[in-house]
């Protein structure tokens, strides 16, 4: 085999198909790099979860594939002089890396033995700009459940239908949805739930431009391609939570607020709470005014912010942290809260029509 390519195309594969490299495992051929020189270059790592394959415009004279050191290559190729490096591969897989005057000479290993990827192909795929995609992922994804309590909800649920895409995810204590209207038809309607793992490395991938990413369904798992990389991995099996009869809607309080100030002010409160200091925050909904406090063994905060309506003093505790990820997520300058008593969760939603989106956070028991 034998192959050459710009340096930094080289070291951009490596460094994204060397994300799901297994770092320690049974089966040796996973920790190494699977590369496969035909038209062009393909890089692959796959730890039996998660495979990425990436693609680079190369010169192949002469054709093959192996398995190489992922660490020792990947080093190696980040050191050479930029330019044109050329590597060549023997029958008895010596491994010959030249650029400028630079030379290595490493071992590789056959590829007989790398495990087969799983196929998705059959599949129609579901187009999407890659920016939005992005926002899906990242608008919900930090609401995913980290115990395996429940491991359907370690993941991101996808729900398509002809005229949206939209993601979900739980944890037992909060709700992110985002929603995305394609302006055609996806042709499609299917719910799948994607490991966060895989699906944070997507969103490592995933640009803010407008051309297309896509993701494919097979029986098992998802196949996402995002320009010269392609990510599969296998889904998640389960009853996911029927989002829908959980959160509330028709609530009697609803108030308007500006994101960045209410985010400010959650922040500032929070100061003073810690993994090891706990304490919720005591929110008070006024008449155009929201009071927010909280102590711990450490201190005290109090902060206010502006708010349009009238809360009728409810009073609810939450999770400072919990509130903070959600108005992290907010796309838009107003969020509309949306409140029920003092036992009912706060639901934030869109303040007018251009979004699609929902983030609701349980209350915590305050005393009195």
């Amino acid at each position: 085999m034998r192959f050459t390519c710009e340096k930094n195309l080289l070291v951009q594969g490596l460094n994204i198909a060397g994300r799901t490299v297994a770092q320690k495992s049974n089966l040796s051929v996973i920790e190494g790099i699977l590369c496969i020189a035909g038209n062009g270059l393909s890089l692959t790592g796959y730890n039996m979860e998660t495979a990425i394959t990436y693609d680079i415009e190369a010169e192949v004279p002469d054709p093959g594939r192996c398995i190489l050191p992922a660490r020792l290559f990947g080093d190696i190729i980040r050191r050479l002089p930029e330019g044109p490096v050329t590597v060549v591969v023997d029958e008895s897989y010596k491994v010959s890396i030249r650029s400028g005057y630079a030379s290595f000479t490493i071992s590789a290993e056959t590829a007989e033995d790398y495990p087969k990827l799983p196929d998705v192909n059959d599949g129609r795929p579901v187009l999407i700009p890659q920016g939005q995609l992005k926002n899906l992922i990242s608008g919900t994804i930090f609401a995913v459940a980290e115990n395996q309590g429940r491991p359907i909800h370690t993941g991101v649920k996808f729900e398509v239908t002809g005229d949206s895409i939209t993601t979900i995810a739980v944890d037992g204590f909060r709700l992110a949805r985002r929603t995305f209207h394609p302006e055609e038809d996806t042709g499609r309607t299917m719910e799948f739930v994607v490991p966060a793992p895989a699906l944070k490395e997507v969103e490592k991938i995933l640009t803010d431009s407008e051309e297309n990413a896509s993701f494919t369904l097979g029986p098992k798992h998802i196949l996402f391609q995002v320009g010269s990389a392609t990510v599969v991995c296998r889904l998640l099996e389960g009853e996911f939570l029927d989002w829908r009869k959980v959160v509330p809607t028709n609530c009697p309080v609803k108030l308007v607020a500006a994101v960045c100030d209410l985010a400010s002010s959650v922040e500032r409160v929070g100061l003073i709470v810690s993994e090891k200091y706990k304490s919720p925050v005591r929110c008070v909904f006024g008449n155009q005014e929201l009071l927010m406090r909280t102590s711990t063994t450490i201190g005290a905060a109090e902060d206010k912010c502006a708010i349009a309506g009238d809360g009728k003093e409810l009073e609810i505790g939450f999770n400072v942290r919990y509130l903070a990820d959600a108005l992290k997520a907010i796309p838009t300058e107003e969020v509309t809260l949306e409140l029920t008593n003092g036992l009912s969760p706060i639901v934030m939603t869109p303040a007018d029509d251009k979004e699609d989106f929902a983030y609701m956070v349980l209350p915590v028991r305050i005393k009195s």
